[in-house]
Formats: C-alpha cells, structure tokens, sequence
C-alpha cells in the first residue's frame, strides 16, 4: 500500500499556480488546458475548479503571483541601495532571473496578449503599476531615467521572447543589445 502525505490547501495552491505557470507560460490563457494544469500539479481537474472557480481567475492568480514575485526581486535587489544604483541592480537581478528560467517572462508576454479582457487588463496594470512606482520611490531619479529602465526592460523582454540574447544572436539583436547596455 502506497502512503501518501496530505497537504494543505495552501501547499496545493502554490503547486497548481506553478503547474498553471508551466501552461500558461507556454499557450497562453485559451491554449492552456485545465485538464493539463490539473495533470502537471497531480490533483483532480474538479478541484483546480473548486479552488479558483474558472481558467480565467487561475490566470488572474497566476499573473498576479508573476508580477508580486518580481516586485520582490526588485526589493531585494535593491535592498540599501538607492538611485541608479537601484535600477541597476534591479536590472541585473531581472535579467539573471530571466536567462536563468525564462517561464515567468513568457508568462509576462501571455499576460500583455490577454490585455483585450479588462478584468485581465487591470491586474496587469495594477502589477506593472506596482513596479513603476516602487522603481520610481527607491531610485529617486527623474522621469526619464525610469521610463528608459521599463524601456529597456521591455525590449530585453521582447529579445528573450524570440531567443536573441545570446552570442548566437542575429547582429541587429546584437547591435541592439549592445545599446541596452551602453545605456545604463
């Protein structure tokens, strides 16, 4: 007889928004199959339903975790630091963590292509929102040196989306590459 430890409900909800990730981040919120999240995390499709109600609120869970992980990240990056020294580490923190496991990003970039429902809409700005203004009171620049950080993020993110970060990039990714870093 096999033995198996129960978890917690709590337990549970993080390993199906980690399984919901793996999903989303790979088909996006109509591709993605409950049934699949529900495999990948081990429990009954019933109860991803019972828990989260529908695909759509799973989502909205998992966006939000994506953008709360990477204000995190930004925290502690920037922890004792203050101005460009800021961004830049918060920069550097979200680019290893990108180059490291790319699944949040492509989770980033499914939750932008959602953006046509409203209620996915505002979790994404109230997320993206959270971002600019911690950025925006530890680094205490002016205006414009924020807005070329989330610029140049942006465009990072946009590389790492189609594999061109690397040496084996095509040279006009490298050429702009090259600027992003030239930049900061």
């Amino acid at each position: 007889m096999v033995v198996t430890e129960r978890k917690t409900k709590e337990v549970r909800l993080e390993e199906i928004l980690d399984a919901a990730l793996q999903e989303f981040a790979s088909r996006g919120l109509h591709g993605a199959s409950t049934e699949d999240i529900a495999r990948r995390a081990g429990i009954s499709q019933p109860y991803v339903f019972r828990l989260f109600g529908t695909k759509k609120e799973l989502f909205r869970a998992v966006v939000a975790r994506c953008f709360r992980e990477t204000l995190e990240m930004f925290q502690r990056a920037a922890e004792g630091r203050r101005g460009s020294a800021a961004l830049e580490a918060m920069g550097a923190a979200y680019v290893a963590r990108m180059a490291a496991d790319p699944t949040r990003l492509r989770a980033q970039m499914q939750a932008y292509a959602a953006c046509d429902d409203p209620e996915l809409r505002e979790v994404v700005r109230q997320g993206f929102g959270d971002l600019v203004a911690y950025a925006e009171r530890v680094a205490d620049v002016p205006q414009a040196e924020i807005t070329a950080f989330f610029a140049t993020g942006m465009l990072l993110n946009v590389f790492a989306s189609m594999e061109q970060t690397g040496e084996d990039a095509e040279p006009w990714a490298l050429r702009l590459l090259q600027g992003c870093t030239q930049s900061s």
